[in-house]
């Protein structure tokens, strides 16, 4: 048995084959997303003084989560009957809505905090706004799907990628690399913001990205081909309100978060009645989870340093190495 009979590509050209079953170019994309939204959750939580550990709970419950209402949004939306929703054939040639997926997955994670007793909107500023990477990034399984792309173009000087994607032999807008370039614009402002931005009220980052993503959603989402704009079948535009809805919620919400802490500690941001930083807490992940002073923490400079391995469990480490 040599690698060809193993390892091989999918007979419509968009993924491999591993033993005879087909993955998709499409999954390993939305996969890599994930695993780096995650990665970067865990570094942004360990900079604001929250356990990084506690980034592997949040994805165990919060990633089938957003899969399960991701696939239910679509299916809904779609028209598609009940008895096909999770058939594996129907699964099998896709149906999911990242709108669907982020309520589901945010959802999850509010009842993590609710089950844990911690702050939500703390952890949520760490781990939703990596969600636009995992978009952006997704988005590139359009590409290899030959999908989610705008009006075709027909002057010859436009024609040229990344500006168009050339799908059976004409141009076309390319709207998913649209919305992942924005995305990302999108991700670098807000990582780096939460990055360096310390002051109260927790939850403004999260606020963000619900209105950078819905309002992108709401102004590329009438662009692109009507077979992939979901209840265009029905003149009902659900993709396109639903992202209206979360833009304005976000909007909306910002303003609560702001009036609430201007009520309880006498400004808008920060706070002139205590402590005006939003991470001076630490928030471990399980219960003897304990912090020491870290570089990349902005509080720990606060903690004691880490203790030292003593001499007979490093001579035990350099056995096992050796």
């Amino acid at each position: 048995m040599n690698l060809l009979s193993i390892f091989g590509l999918a007979e419509n050209g968009r993924g491999i084959t591993i033993f005879g079953f087909e993955i998709y170019y499409y999954a390993m994309v939305i996969v890599a997303g994930m695993v780096l939204a995650a990665v970067l959750s865990a570094l942004l939580m360990k900079r604001r003084n929250i356990s990084p550990d506690l980034v592997y709970l949040l994805f165990v419950v919060c990633i089938p989560s957003a899969l399960l209402c991701a696939r239910l949004y679509y299916c809904i939306t779609d028209g598609m009957p009940v008895s096909q929703w999770f058939a594996w054939e129907s699964i099998r040639k896709g149906g999911l809505s990242i709108l669907g997926g982020v309520m589901g997955g945010v959802l999850a994670g509010g009842i993590v905090a609710v089950v844990k007793k911690i702050d939500f909107l703390r952890v949520a500023d760490c781990v939703v706004i990596n969600i636009l990477i995992a978009q952006a990034i997704g988005r590139w399984g359009n590409y290899f799907n030959q999908e989610v792309y705008g009006a075709e173009i027909l002057d010859p000087g436009q024609q040229w990628f990344p500006w168009a994607v050339f799908i059976d032999g004409k141009w076309y807008q390319a709207l998913f690399f649209y919305e992942s370039f924005i995305n990302t614009i999108g991700f670098l402002l807000l990582f780096s913001a939460a990055w360096f931005y310390t002051r109260k009220p927790n939850g403004i980052f999260t606020c963000l990205y619900f209105v950078w993503y819905g309002a992108v959603r709401a102004i590329m989402e009438p662009m692109r081909n009507p077979d992939y704009i979901l209840g265009s079948q029905n003149d009902v535009m659900w993709s396109q309100i639903t992202s209206v809805i979360l833009a304005a919620a976000g909007i909306a919400a910002i303003a609560v978060l702001l009036a609430v802490n201007f009520k309880k500690e006498g400004s808008l941001i920060g706070s002139k009645l205590g402590d005006p930083c939003g991470i001076t807490a630490y928030i471990p992940a399980y219960r003897d989870d304990v912090p020491y002073a870290s570089s990349i923490n902005l509080m720990g400079g606060r903690y004691p340093a880490a203790p030292e391995k003593d001499g007979a469990a490093n001579r035990a480490e350099e056995e096992e190495r050796q």
